[in-house]
């Protein structure tokens, strides 16, 4: 039988590369002999990430628009000729049988080179509002994996699946991880403890929340594992300083997420499609910040899906100085509370997305398992 081969794209932050790479696992699991190749924009997270989970990757030169004016988007539209012509090259040279876009900067001229030859394609859009490239892409994308119901707004009805988000696969069963997190971030077992995820790059209102309130976390017994991001990591180290002892730390990146999760009682977090469905998964009581800085609020939307049903509390940006850190301590307090968002949260997990995913993967390319 010829080799399988596919191109996956996504990237530019963890939400559209672990979900990438979840695929890409389960398409190996599938058909051990497939060749996997990705595709990435140069100088974006996805170019570490994928080669540490395994795979290879080609950078190519995208970047996306910015919402002020700048110099920056003077330069967009030769970067999208230039990575239309590295894409082109990738396809002839590779010459997949199937490619896959999880959206990313990327996703969008590797997708348009493969369907313009005629290559099928599946989109994988993990947000309840679609991003403005899969909607141009839909139209000859040949499967349109979503993780919400009502997605025909956006898309060929006919096209599309409801599979909801891959995740990654360390976390299934995390509750059987507890000791060992406990060990590993060095906590008191006695003690609640709280975990902020403001996203792979940080999140800076989140941040500043917490940096003003350690105090009052320390006060009522609450200990801290806080994902600070980069660029703010100096500063909450300066503000944590005093409250080692109380079990408060920043990290700029969490590499044990399963872990993290494990030892967790709450988690604070931005709403963005894969955080989301991770907390689903877990079945996590969570407090959801949605950034306000993404497309057409879409983050919003994706925390509002879960709000509705009474399956996370929602603090809004502009108010997270004021009301983050109340709601975390009443929260934390809360027991029953707790329990109901879990109930509730769970019932929306999809604990099979990625086989789901996969399968259809291997439909478009006429593969026989």
């Amino acid at each position: 039988m010829k080799q399988l081969k596919v191109i996956l794209s996504g990237g530019g932050t963890g939400g559209h590369i672990f979900p990438a790479v979840a695929i890409a696992n389960e398409i190996k699991k599938l058909v051990p002999s497939v060749e996997i190749l990705f595709v990435g924009a140069l100088g974006k997270m996805e170019m570490e990430k994928v080669p540490a989970a395994g795979y290879k990757i080609i950078g190519v030169p995208i970047a996306g628009l910015q919402r002020k004016f700048t110099l920056a988007n003077l330069k967009l539209p030769f970067l999208i000729i230039k990575s239309m012509m590295k894409t082109k090259k990738i396809i002839s040279e590779f010459n997949p049988d199937v490619v896959v876009g999880t959206g990313g900067y990327a996703s969008g001229p590797l997708l348009k080179a493969a369907t313009n030859k005629g290559i099928p394609a599946l989109i994988q859009e993990q947000n309840s509002y679609a991003g403005i490239t899969n909607k141009l892409l839909s139209k000859k994308a040949g499967r349109i994996c979503v993780a919400y119901e009502g997605m025909e707004k956006f898309f060929p009805k006919e096209k599309i699946l409801v599979t909801g988000n891959p995740v990654r696969q360390d976390i299934s069963n995390v509750s059987e991880k507890r000791n060992e997190g406990i060990s590993f971030f060095k906590l008191d077992h006695t003690k609640k403890t709280v975990l902020v995820i403001g996203g792979s790059l940080g999140a800076r209102t989140i941040n500043e929340a917490l940096g003003a309130g350690l105090s009052e976390l320390a006060k009522n017994n609450i200990q801290l594992i806080w994902q600070t991001g980069k660029g703010y990591h100096t500063t909450a180290l300066e503000q944590a300083k005093g409250f080692a002892a109380q079990g408060i730390y920043a990290l700029d990146f969490i590499s044990r997420m399963d872990l993290a999760y494990a030892v967790a009682d709450v988690v604070i977090s931005r709403a963005g499609a894969s955080s989301i469905s991770e907390l689903c998964n877990i079945g996590m009581p969570c407090i959801l910040v949605p950034s306000p800085n993404v497309a057409e609020d879409h983050q919003t939307k994706n925390a509002m899906a879960l709000v509705n049903k009474d399956a996370a509390i929602l603090v809004r940006d502009p108010e997270a100085n004021e009301k983050l850190i109340k709601s975390v301590v009443e929260l934390v307090n809360d027991i029953s509370k707790q329990v109901n968002l879990k109930n509730n949260i769970s019932k929306m997990a999809f604990h099979n997305s990625a086989n789901v995913i996969a399968l259809e993967v291997l439909k478009l390319a006429n593969y026989k398992l």
